[in-house]
């Protein structure tokens, strides 16, 4: 048996079919994986990410720490509420973690990370704190909700406490407002708008129903992972893991090169590999064949291999099989390459990702 969400009996009350995923009992869909998927394209889906780990990193020397410890730089976080997207880094260039980290106030900041690394990266943590004034603390109290569509954030505003309500209704994306002890986070997973909010593990259950009772459906895991593939992002595990650097992931824009003085974890890996003439491209692929793309098919130009598949599945919205690839930069700039599917190449062409952005395909099909 894994760990439990405060909301698993609610999950196994609405039927869902639960599934092991990172040492955690989450519900994978409630009867059908396309629904989900579709309602938050259309109008609005709820995600129960309690398993994600946020973390709160205090003290004299956070911003510090934390410019030593991300690849992006915590100081462009300049007035309270703002968030950004950053990869944890080895001294070798590989992605520890991915993350967002929200700055509340002068010496108070929020990184969460992924359910299935959050182990593994809170001891990376405090070891590489062992210099610095801080204290990390991993808040086990707290629930996290991801409310994602275009209703999202109409539908979950009545549900906000009072004294936080007006400020969450103005956010700006990745800007996050505090009151009464939740966090309310313009972020996301999907590709859509909407929030994602931390809030006392109590209050969960009552949130939760609310937004049922609103109108917002239900979305497990299986609809969580097929929005983020049509929104283009990456998933720690499979796009990218220690062995890879952000460089190779498609995650350059994640780097903050500047000030040259800032000596974050893996910078002199990272400026080794950074103008290599061979450094893979991530890049989209959309299958022109019959077939599903998979993680790990390989990727052909012609009859030789050119890359591999690290993310792939069926898109709903599209009604196409769509992949994210590490490849060549031969690959990347052909245009067409073919996948072995059972050892067939299957044509596919190259784009850039996203696929689907704020419910809209982004290609010409």
């Amino acid at each position: 048996m894994g760990s439990r969400t405060p909301l698993y009996d609610a999950h196994v009350a609405l039927g869902a079919k639960i599934v092991p995923f990172g040492g955690w009992d989450m519900p994978l869909h409630y009867g059908s994986q396309l629904d989900e998927h579709h309602a938050v394209r259309r109008h609005a889906g709820v995600f129960d990410v309690s398993h994600m780990q946020p973390v709160d990193v205090t003290g004299a020397a956070a911003k510090p720490y934390l410019q030593y410890l991300l690849a992006n730089d915590v100081n462009k976080l300049q007035a309270p509420g703002r968030a950004l997207y950053s990869c944890m880094l080895n001294e070798h260039a590989g992605v520890v973690d991915d993350l967002i980290c929200y700055y509340l106030e002068p010496g108070r900041y929020r990184p969460v990370v992924n359910a299935a690394t959050a182990d593994k990266d809170l001891a990376w943590m405090h070891d590489k704190a062992s210099k610095f004034d801080v204290s990390i603390k991993r808040r086990d109290d707290l629930a996290m909700l991801a409310v994602q569509g275009p209703a999202a954030r109409s539908l979950a505003e009545p549900l906000l406490p009072a004294a936080v309500r007006a400020a969450a209704m103005a956010l700006t994306p990745f800007h996050a407002a505090e009151g009464d002890g939740w966090l309310i986070g313009r972020t996301g997973y999907t590709g859509e708008d909407g929030f994602e909010i931390m809030l006392p593990a109590a209050q969960a259950g009552m949130l939760w129903q609310g937004l049922l009772d609103a109108g917002v459906a239900p979305c497990g895991l299986g609809a969580r992972d097929t929005l983020r593939l049509e929104a283009g992002m990456n998933l720690y595990g499979q796009d990218m893991d220690e062995a890879t650097d952000p460089l190779a992931a498609g995650l350059g824009w994640t780097i903050a090169w500047q000030p040259p003085e800032r000596n974050f974890l893996g910078r002199k890996a990272l400026q080794a590999r950074r103008d290599a003439p061979d450094l893979p491209h991530c890049v989209g692929l959309l299958l022109e064949g019959r077939g599903v793309l998979r993680a790990h098919q390989q990727v052909l130009l012609g009859d030789s291999p050119a890359g591999e598949v690290t993310s792939g599945g069926f898109a709903p919205t599209l009604e196409r099989s769509i992949a994210l690839a590490r490849v060549t930069p031969a690959a990347a700039a052909a245009g067409h390459v073919a996948v072995d599917i059972r050892g067939k190449p299957i044509p596919a062409r190259v784009v850039k990702p996203p696929f689907v952005r704020n419910g809209q395909p982004k290609l010409e099909l």
